[in-house]
């Protein structure tokens, strides 16, 4: 038995105590709301742009409890990417975005993929301890970031992390999940635009290295053909290298949520980090200015062009 599971002395539970009496506090003061929902004035659109990975508000209590550095940390966010798709909403297009980082509670994986060897105490026999995600130290509670840097200096207590998924991860996906059924609701049919972005180098990922943007729809699974077929041509037509499917075929979000044959279609986007920042300093690039505009374009043809494939056909009255 780990050192840490064993019968807990008085003086170590009342500091797990104390860090969850910090945890809650920070979720009340510093995520309040935990993230942000951008609707256009007019001209609605049944599109949701979403990046669940951008949130740059670590928490002082998380800071505190990380054996690293608030730049270290950020390495596994998908910086600025709510900026990059600031322009969609002026087009028609919802955008949601979230105010905590990934490194902190990640909406991209099942409610409880956790991980037992980042808790002091057990986990309900709910809780997912063996997807791939887990087993690679990424699962909603991260407990590396760059695939090998441990995050904290001690292990957590369950209710730290059922704190995150109560008051951050379940109202995410609530508030998503609700402008995805209004959209179909309203049109006969939802298109999710999931986007994130991706490191040049990536490890044994290196393929990532030499492409601009990944397109993924969980191959073929996710969203109606003809999306991912407008998004490629739109991209390449723009000098952009794309792929499909590899290495990022899309995530929780785009399979939990892709259900075509139900009107909801999903589509994970990933853009290349080099093209708009630098990837040390995390600093933007002036390239930042036009790639946003590129990306606020093809948002547009995908809003004038996709309904013609995704809206419910109507059959005449006999």
């Amino acid at each position: 038995m780990p050192q840490w599971r064993k019968p807990m002395l008085p003086k170590l539970a009342r500091y797990f105590r104390k860090m969850h009496d910090l945890e809650a506090q920070a979720i009340e003061t510093e995520l309040n709301p935990p993230f942000t929902i951008l609707r256009p004035d007019h001209g609605f659109s049944p599109f949701v742009f979403n990046s669940p990975h951008s949130g740059r508000t670590y928490p002082t209590s998380f800071l505190r409890a990380s054996r690293l550095s608030a730049p270290a940390l950020r390495k596994s966010e998908d910086a600025y990417v709510d900026l990059l798709l600031a322009g969609v909403v002026k087009i028609g297009a919802t955008l949601m975005h979230a105010h905590f980082p990934r490194a902190y509670l990640d909406v991209n994986r099942e409610p409880y993929e956790l991980d037992p060897a980042l808790f002091a105490d057990r986990l309900p026999d709910y809780a997912n301890t063996h997807s791939l995600r887990v087993i690679g130290g990424l699962g909603t509670i991260a407990r590396v970031v760059n695939e090998q840097e441990e995050i904290y200096r001690a292990p957590l207590m369950v209710n730290t992390a059922l704190e995150r998924i109560n008051k951050l991860y379940k109202p995410y996906h609530t508030a998503l999940s609700g402008l995805l059924t209004n959209a179909r609701q309203g049109f006969g049919y939802a298109a999710l635009i999931d986007f994130h972005s991706m490191p040049s180098s990536h490890g044994d990922r290196s393929e990532a290295a030499k492409v601009d943007f990944v397109l993924g729809d969980r191959f073929g699974t996710a969203c109606a053909r003809e999306m991912v077929r407008c998004a490629e041509r739109f991209l390449t037509g723009l000098g952009y290298k794309v792929t499909l499917n590899k290495p990022y075929a899309g995530g929780y979000i785009t399979e939990h949520y892709g259900k075509p044959n139900d009107g909801v279609h999903a589509l994970q986007i990933e853009v290349n980090r080099a093209l708009y920042m630098d990837e040390d300093t995390l600093a933007l690039r002036r390239d930042f200015l036009n790639l946003r505009a590129d990306l606020t374009t093809l948002a547009n043809s995908l809003i004038q062009t996709l309904p013609d494939y995704l809206a419910p056909r109507r059959t005449a009255a006999e």
